[in-house]
């Protein structure tokens, strides 16, 4: 059935563009590289990341992980960066999911243990959501969490995420069903401080 409005983000937009690095605050958020294989095995292991991210990986799947982004961006389906230094990865921000006709994505982000506790997670948020609307078009962009993750809550509240409500026993972890806090932001939202 045809849509009686026009896409919202023009089919060919993120493919157009090459991915690009973004800067803020001594981090940059880079394209994954299958040489951070060996990151990703670690943060997989780390019992928090696979608490809420419930996935483990061994190197075979994290190389074919990191190569899967640059198809994704390609596709136009999702887009996925390093969070870095110039010296080392420090989490992962990726915008999962890309809906065109609606100009919709839902964020997912992790932070190494290492790194928790110095607002890695927020600056990256601020400064991907900041791109996505400024760039690719982005109308809305979702982030949820289990009401039993109080710190991705932090994170999304002082990124400017509102809090929209709770979808009940939404997502299935190890330990059951959990209830998901939707917090989001609209490209009318204002400058993301």
């Amino acid at each position: 059935m045809p849509r009686l409005t026009p896409p919202a983000i023009t089919p060919g937009t993120q493919r157009d563009l090459p991915q690009p690095v973004l800067y803020a605050d001594g981090l940059h958020l880079r394209p994954w590289r299958t040489s951070d294989a060996a990151v990703l095995v670690a943060a997989y292991t780390d019992p928090a990341i696979r608490r809420w991210h419930d996935r483990s990986m061994d190197r075979d799947e994290a190389v074919a992980w990191a190569a899967s982004w640059s198809r994704r961006w390609a596709d136009e389906t999702g887009a996925g960066w390093a969070v870095a230094t110039p010296d080392e990865v420090l989490g992962q921000i990726s915008l999962r999911s890309l809906q065109h006709g609606d100009g919709r994505s839902d964020v997912s982000y992790w932070v190494l243990p290492q790194a928790r506790g110095r607002g890695i997670a927020t600056t990256a948020l601020r400064t991907l959501s900041t791109w996505a609307f400024t760039t690719l078009g982005l109308h809305r962009i979702e982030v949820d969490h289990s009401v039993a993750n109080p710190a991705s809550c932090t994170v999304a509240t002082r990124a400017g995420f509102r809090l929209e409500g709770t979808k009940r026993g939404d997502a299935l972890h190890a330990d059951g069903w959990h209830d998901m806090h939707l917090h989001a932001r609209v490209s009318g939202d204002g400058p993301i401080s």
